[in-house]
Parts: C-alpha cells; sequence; structure tokens
C-alpha cells in the first residue's frame, strides 16, 4: 500500500469515493447521512495545500477492482482507493474524515491511512481525535479495535466541543455520536 498527497487532479476521485462509501448507510436507514454532498473541491484542494490529505493506492502489480466483466472501476493501481482530511485541534491530529471504497473494503486500508495521519500530523507523532456514529458497525466500534477511545463529556476539549457544535447544527446528532481518542503511539493497541 502506498500512501500519500493525492495530485489535483484526483481530488474529484476522492468525493467519488466518499460518495461510494456513504452509501452503506441506506442499510441503517440513515439516508440524509448516505446522501451528504462530499467534500467540495474547494474544500479538498484547501486539505490539499494544507499538507493535511492523505489517500491510499495500490502499489505497483497489485489487482485493479473491477466490475465483474473485467472493466477497471478506475480505483485500481495508480488511483486512489481511499482517502484521509486531517486538521490539527487543541494540540491533536483530528480525523476530519476517512473513507474507503467499498470495493476495497476489510484490507485494512483506512487504518493504513489513520496510522499515516498519525505520523504525519505534526514533527512529532500526536494523539488522534474523532468524531463519529456510535452505534455504526464501521464507525465507533471499528475505531475502538483501532485503539480509540470514547472521551467523556468531561474530557472534551474546547476544539471538540466546537466540532460537536457544529455537527448539531448539521443535523448529525438524529443519531448518537462520540469524540474518541488514541494516544500517539497507539496504533497496536487495538488490533
Amino acid at each position: 500500500m502506498l500512501i500519500h498527497a493525492p495530485s489535483p487532479a484526483e481530488l474529484p476521485t476522492l468525493r467519488s469515493i466518499e460518495l461510494a462509501a456513504g452509501a452503506a448507510f441506506h442499510e441503517l436507514g440513515m439516508t440524509a447521512i448516505a446522501d451528504a454532498e462530499p467534500p467540495s473541491l474547494a474544500q479538498l484542494t484547501a486539505f490539499r495545500r494544507a499538507g493535511r490529505a492523505l489517500a491510499a493506492y495500490e502499489e505497483p502489480g497489485g489487482t485493479a477492482a473491477t466490475d465483474g466483466t473485467g472493466q477497471p472501476l478506475g480505483y485500481g493501481t495508480g488511483h486512489p482507493l481511499g482517502f484521509l482530511l486531517w486538521e490539527p485541534v487543541d494540540g491533536c491530529t483530528h480525523i476530519e474524515q476517512v473513507s474507503v471504497h467499498p470495493q476495497h473494503a476489510h484490507r485494512r486500508i483506512g487504518q493504513a491511512l489513520i496510522d499515516r495521519a498519525e505520523r504525519e500530523g505534526s514533527p512529532a507523532p500526536r494523539p488522534l481525535t474523532l468524531t463519529t456514529f456510535a452505534e455504526v458497525p464501521w464507525n465507533a466500534p471499528y475505531y475502538a479495535r483501532l485503539g480509540f477511545r470514547i472521551l467523556t463529556e468531561a474530557e472534551l476539549t474546547p476544539g471538540l466541543r466546537a466540532i460537536r457544535a457544529h455537527e448539531a447544527t448539521l443535523g448529525l446528532d438524529r443519531w448518537p455520536r462520540v469524540c474518541m481518542r488514541r494516544e500517539a503511539g497507539g496504533a497496536d493497541s487495538g488490533t
């Protein structure tokens, strides 16, 4: 697996990955989440320019995903399979978004992106934080397996409180949400 910053030409692919990954929320009756607009090209460009966007790629010689007839889906060697956006929040590397195309699920791509973000989030590894849905299997339970723990209300930093308040204005609190944290070097604690 290769992980590096996406090129400007790959940013539309990141939007497609987000849309494809979000479709799974339909199965849980979370249509508003499934149909949510992915980050805009302007937003993705801003993350990329700030050095806060990572994409995962198949290593040379890897097998590109196909549609069942042998036709490539466009998510193989040389194209992003997943991506992660992060920002600094209260001395931590806050994961704003991590998405993997469903054609490449269950290959530890999300984990690899998260581990890389921990290393690149600052001159030295910093704790990771994120906000997520508490009861969605590929959200909080998944992150717990990667070494994240749910923060209590008293543990929330001002930046995390601001993020949660913004999420509430977007209607995300229709479903239980939590803030989670993984200490620097905690990659091995949940696997």
